[in-house]
């Protein structure tokens, strides 16, 4: 892996408010990983009137806490200033791809079937439509050409229990519907792959207009470490800010929650910023906002 300056700066985090009546065990993701290229300059998690809070580490390594929603309204805040690469993502595959035989053992999870990425039901779509390309770098992308090109995107039309082989058989869904399809595809071939969340600032491109939220994708292994892929976008974009990996949107969730409890506000944000200018815990200004241009802003 190259080394690569660190030279945007990107606020990340969110607000978020539940409702309930009983005491309520919980489980957050919410801070970066500290494994990817971003450094964590300032960072600030509150859990409001929450029982303390423990950190712990889950099975795929991300940071979760565990918590307990009490009696009433419960807000739970993150908020982050992080340093990331102005580079987009790679496609600097070293190497040929790796036969399953030969894969490190703590990979072979990324090649199997699993909830939402039901790779085993799609054996005949995928050979029928990617089996011809070369494996490896080109057949990834040509998987992630085809989510892009015959999946539709539609805002808020995301289920809870679609898989994989539900979304390509209805031909929509949001971000997290295209990056279990591609997973699954490339699973199909013994490519390990995996879900992926975290937030993604619109650098070097217009914000498209819908509310900020958390963004889903992918990474797939090639030759000897893990490529980003996005078949939402499907161009190589800048500044992600990694939260969570693991099989599929289970690992990936911002909260688990054990009981009944009813989530009445919803903020994220991700926007490259000045660091002299802004600080964690400062209003969320979008007035301040170095992104959503074309032109891409160091500093």
């Amino acid at each position: 892996m190259n080394w690569t300056p660190l030279n945007i700066t990107v606020r990340v985090g969110c607000n978020l408010a539940y409702q309930t009546t009983v005491p309520t065990p919980v489980l957050f993701v919410l801070r970066p990983r500290l494994d990817g290229r971003v450094l964590v300059m300032q960072e600030k998690l509150s859990f409001g009137i929450g029982l303390p809070s423990y950190e712990f580490q889950d099975s795929h390594g991300n940071i979760a806490y565990r918590s307990m929603l009490m009696p009433g309204r419960n807000e739970v805040r993150h908020d982050a200033l992080v340093a990331v690469s102005s580079l987009p993502d790679s496609r600097d595959v070293q190497g040929p791809v790796v036969p399953v035989g030969q894969l490190p053992p703590d990979l072979l999870r990324y090649t199997l079937p699993s909830r939402y990425c039901d790779s085993d039901k799609l054996m005949d779509f995928a050979w029928q439509n990617f089996g011809q390309i070369p494996n490896g770098l080109q057949r990834v992308q040509a998987i992630c050409n085809w989510v892009h090109n015959n999946i539709e995107y539609r805002y808020m039309s995301g289920r809870a229990d679609l898989s994989a082989s539900e979304v390509i058989g209805r031909r929509y869904g949001v971000c997290r519907d295209f990056a279990h399809a591609a997973i699954a595809l490339c699973r199909t071939f013994n490519l390990p792959a995996r879900y992926v969340t975290g937030h993604l600032p619109d650098i070097g491109c217009i914000d498209p207009g819908t509310p900020m939220d958390f963004h889903a994708y992918c990474e797939v292994y090639l030759g000897t470490e893990w490529f980003t892929f996005d078949p939402r976008f499907n161009v190589p974009r800048i500044g992600r800010v990694k939260v969570a990996h693991g099989a599929d949107a289970v690992d990936g969730a911002f909260a688990t929650i054990y009981g009944e409890a009813a989530l009445t506000h919803f903020q994220v944000w991700a926007y490259q910023v000045n660091p002299q200018n802004v600080s964690v815990g400062d209003p969320i200004d979008l007035g301040k906002r170095l992104d959503s241009t074309l032109t891409v802003r160091l500093g």
